[in-house]
Order: C-alpha cells, then sequence, then structure tokens
C-alpha cells in the first residue's frame, strides 16, 4: 500500500468533504460527517478526509498495483471543482 497526505489550506473544508462524499456517495462506498469522511474506492484505495476550521486533511490510501499519481490527480481535480471560488486549491501531497 501507498500511503499520501496533504493539508489543503480552506476556510471551506467541511462544505468541500461533504460535497465530494455526497457526490461519489452513488458510486462507492461512502460515509461522512461534517467533520470527517471516508471514501472506499472500487479498485481498493481509501480517502480518509478531516476537516477543521482552516484546513482539510487528507489521507489517500492506493494498492501496490494502483496510480498513486492518477488517483492524487482525481481527488485534487474534484475538490477543484467544488472549490470553483478559490481554485486551484494547495495539495502539498507527501508520502505518509
Amino acid at each position: 500500500m501507498s500511503i499520501s497526505v496533504a493539508r489543503v489550506p480552506t476556510l471551506s473544508a467541511s462544505r468541500y468533504l461533504q460535497q465530494l462524499a455526497k457526490h461519489w456517495s452513488h458510486k462507492m462506498q461512502v460515509s461522512f460527517t461534517a467533520e470527517e469522511g471516508t471514501i472506499l474506492f472500487p479498485d481498493g484505495s481509501k480517502l480518509a478526509m478531516r476537516a477543521d476550521s482552516d484546513t482539510l486533511d487528507i489521507v489517500l490510501t492506493v494498492p501496490e498495483d494502483g496510480d498513486v499519481a492518477r488517483m492524487q490527480d482525481v481527488v485534487a481535480s474534484h475538490l477543484d471543482r467544488f472549490a470553483f471560488r478559490e481554485a486551484p486549491l494547495t495539495f502539498d501531497w507527501r508520502d505518509g
């Protein structure tokens, strides 16, 4: 498994977390509250998010045979769509 983490500065972290979770809930297994969310992808990847007042913390776990860069891009591009007023958001992806 490959783990990537990012801290995304935004004052709308909770809103973006909930929008992303709702958006993907019709395709994937999703659980979320205003502060935390988890999304399980069909390929075995997992996205965990935690919102606080000024950041959205992201932990992305991708199976060994998965494409980490592609999954990071999928997550970032979807969040940027919801954050169109302040996009592009800053994703400081690093190994977890």
